[in-house]
């Protein structure tokens, strides 16, 4: 089995953000920005695991501060969690006015990627070397929330959901019921 550093894998795009970019606000279209994280996961990813990679999924995606036009994107991408043929991709995005030299946070996620061979199967990739603490924290996170995501799918499925458990939790949202016979 082999392994690899975090840093052997990690992956910096920078692109200047222009008109044709934005959306109708004048703010940088978060489906471009999207689009970006995707193609820098997928980099690292496949820089990792020295083979073609899918996305499997996106975990959340919070867009936190505007991505103005004239501004560059840096785009920074780092193995966070190595499993048998999946890699979860930490993505952060930053923007910097060129003019001033602030830079913002604007978002980070977590794309789960899997390695693919030539017969686009499955293939097993290098597990990860952990060697400091930030390393081993993203590690043990990733594993949490792998585990949070599974009871949250097993608690919702139809086989398994009580719509009367979660009544009062929903009386106090703006919903209303209204069952139809």
């Amino acid at each position: 089995m082999s392994f690899k550093t975090v840093a052997q894998s990690q992956i910096t795009l920078t692109q200047l953000m222009l008109p044709s970019h934005s959306n109708f606000s004048g703010k940088i279209h978060g489906g471009f920005i999207l689009n970006l994280m995707d193609q820098v996961a997928f980099a690292c990813a496949s820089k990792h695991s020295e083979n073609y990679c899918v996305t499997a999924s996106v975990n959340r995606v919070d867009f936190l501060n505007p991505i103005e036009v004239g501004e560059l994107v840096t785009l920074k991408a780092s193995i966070n969690y190595t499993g048998r043929t999946s890699m979860v991709v930490g993505v952060r995005v930053e923007s910097e006015n060129i003019q001033t030299g602030k830079i913002k946070h604007c978002n980070s996620s977590y794309f789960t990627m899997v390695a693919k061979g030539d017969d686009g199967k499955n293939v097993p990739v290098p597990g990860l070397i952990l060697s400091d603490d930030d390393s081993i924290r993203r590690y043990a996170r990733s594993i949490t929330r792998q585990e949070h995501a599974r009871e949250r799918g097993a608690s919702f499925t139809p086989e398994e959901f009580v719509a009367s458990e979660h009544l009062e939790i929903i009386a106090q949202h703006n919903a209303k019921i209204v069952r139809e016979n």
